[in-house]
């Protein structure tokens, strides 16, 4: 079961990295725009799969053998990376980004698109900040 959820959650990266840009993108070209149309499907397929992605890394956190409590774990890199500094930094992308499609959702056009480009603009640095990337050394791969 771990197994299967560490690569689900490890492969859906991509595809919510993808969203995220997609969505960025999108927004970045309605916020100069002055048309009312509300394009939706794009910042909700984002927020689907960020939320998507979040269930699948709590429950991992909890089965995990990475994650980790005993004594002394904040003094190794990658116990304390996952443990402590991947699930805040991955949660508080998630709010944000939901807050930013919350928000939005309540605005007229350009200000929405403006809104949800800021948003989703910093929940992809947060997200890009906090993956565990191979080149970091902290015990994960491409997928």
């Amino acid at each position: 079961m771990y197994n299967i959820l560490k690569h689900a959650h490890s492969g859906l990266r991509w595809i919510v990295l993808a969203l995220l840009i997609a969505a960025i993108i999108v927004a970045f070209k309605k916020m100069s725009n002055k048309d009312t149309d509300h394009q939706k499907q794009p910042f909700l397929f984002n927020l689907i799969g960020i939320h998507i992605q979040t269930l699948i890394g709590l429950i991992l956190y909890f089965i995990s053998p990475k994650v980790s409590f005993a004594e002394g774990f904040m003094k190794v890199s990658e116990l304390r990376f996952y443990a402590v500094e991947h699930i805040s930094m991955m949660i508080i992308a998630a709010i944000i980004i939901t807050i930013g499609y919350s928000k939005g959702k309540r605005q007229d056009a350009p200000q929405r698109y403006k809104t949800l480009f800021i948003f989703n603009l910093i929940g992809l640095i947060i997200i890009l900040a906090s993956i565990p990337w191979p080149f970091r050394g902290l015990g994960a791969g491409w997928f």
